[in-house]
């Protein structure tokens, strides 16, 4: 599937995606037009989804973090569609993620401060569809977050 000069210009292109195909062929190492032809082969593949500004909330005024583990009540057969739907729709959501075991679904919630995480939690998050229990994780420190695969 890739071979060993596209796993260099991919583990490049990762870190910057801002390169333009001649920078990206010097520090992979291999010609501009070979750059070019094997970074459209892989956005055709679906191997490189997409480029995008990851933009720190913080700066933002974003403060607070909380991890929500929830469960569903799962006596309705359409309980994770229905809860999933609605919780897309809340502006503050930043991440959903679904789990087989105790917890169904956990979501990563952003607030300004803890007013404003109150305010979320009892308007937008308590009104979801089909929660059976809750638990929240106030988020104290991010120990290492890298989107980057090792190539």
């Amino acid at each position: 599937m890739l071979d060993d000069i596209d796993r260099r210009i991919l583990r490049y292109y990762q870190y910057d995606p801002t390169l333009n195909p001649a920078e990206l062929a010097e520090r992979a190492n291999v010609t501009s037009p070979t750059c070019a032809r094997r970074i459209e082969r892989m956005r055709s593949a679906g191997i490189i989804r997409a480029n995008r500004a990851i933009i720190d909330w913080r700066a933002l005024g974003y403060e607070v973090e909380v991890s929500l583990r929830i469960t569903l009540d799962k006596t309705n057969p359409r309980a994770f569609e229905e809860f999933n739907a609605a919780a897309r729709d809340v502006q503050e959501v930043v991440e959903i993620q679904s789990f087989l075991g105790r917890v169904d679904v956990r979501l990563s919630v952003i607030a300004r401060d803890m007013a404003h995480y109150q305010q979320i939690y009892r308007s937008a998050i308590l009104t979801l569809p089909h929660i059976a229990d809750i638990e929240a994780l106030m988020h104290v420190a991010r120990i290492k977050s890298d989107e980057g695969l090792p190539l």
